[in-house]
């Protein structure tokens, strides 16, 4: 079973579809508890490698988020707010309802 410390370079994705298999994989309850242990430590370094990208990602978007006259603005990431038009700068993001993409994996 390969883990997290042999694959440093894991791109979001990827660790992602890791963590899928082993959730599915200890939820068979066909692993022995060491196996188990072991699936344990590597999701919860594929989390922490998940986290780091998630935020590497908010931060780039805060440093794209600019003014119209080029001034940085940083503003927090909210993923369920819509872009705003260039026509409309100053009208509040639409709400919307939350799809299966918003689940949490954990």
């Amino acid at each position: 079973m390969p883990n997290a410390t042999e694959q440093p370079d894991h791109s979001f994705e990827s660790a992602i579809a890791r963590l899928e298999s082993l959730v599915e994989e200890m939820e068979s309850d066909r692993m022995p508890l060491e196996q188990l242990l072991i699936a344990y430590e590597e999701g919860n370094k594929l989390v922490k490698v998940c986290q780091k990208k998630l935020n590497e990602a908010e931060k780039k978007i805060e440093i794209i988020q600019r003014k119209a006259g080029g001034e940085v603005e940083l503003k927090e990431f909210d993923p369920s707010a819509k872009t705003e038009s260039p026509a409309a700068p100053d009208t509040p993001p639409a709400a919307r309802k939350p799809s299966a993409r918003d689940a949490s994996l954990f």
